[in-house]
């Protein structure tokens, strides 16, 4: 049987000049979250290719949240909106594999969003422990 108290595991995709930091300070002022979090830096958000996270799916992730520049992003004016069609195109593949949609969130996040990034994981892991493993569903 298997553990129903078991954490859901999350890929995040986080940009290293503007979420990585706000992660970062998650993690030096000792604010707990689930350990099968893993990140992944990249310079921008809307370089992230829908296959990447396909991929992510494919290797057990139950999850992927994006910690998107938002505004502030120093490579392109355009990247919130560049990073939202990223989403809609991966769940339009999602369904075509009958993956949840609710699998993947978006947030922007700031280099002092700590309290903030916490929170998003948290909410995001209680929303895929309802809906239970990716793996399952697929099957």
């Amino acid at each position: 049987m298997e553990n129903e108290n078991k954490s859901p595991k999350i890929l995040v995709f986080s940009t290293d000049k503007i979420s990585d930091p706000g992660i970062d300070q998650a993690g030096l002022r000792k604010i707990h979250y689930s350990p099968s979090v893993y990140v992944i830096s990249l310079p921008c958000s809307s370089g992230i290719k829908p296959k990447w996270i396909m991929h992510a799916f494919d290797k057990g992730f139950d999850g992927v949240f994006i910690a998107a520049d938002g505004h502030e992003c120093s490579y392109s004016a355009s990247c919130s909106e560049h990073t939202n069609k990223i989403i809609v195109d991966t769940q339009i593949l999602m369904k075509e594999k009958n993956i949840n949609t609710k699998r993947i969130r978006m947030a922007a996040l700031c280099s002092v969003c700590a309290e903030p990034f916490v929170n998003h994981i948290e909410n995001f892991s209680r929303i895929l422990s309802e809906i239970g493993s990716a793996t399952k569903e697929k099957q």
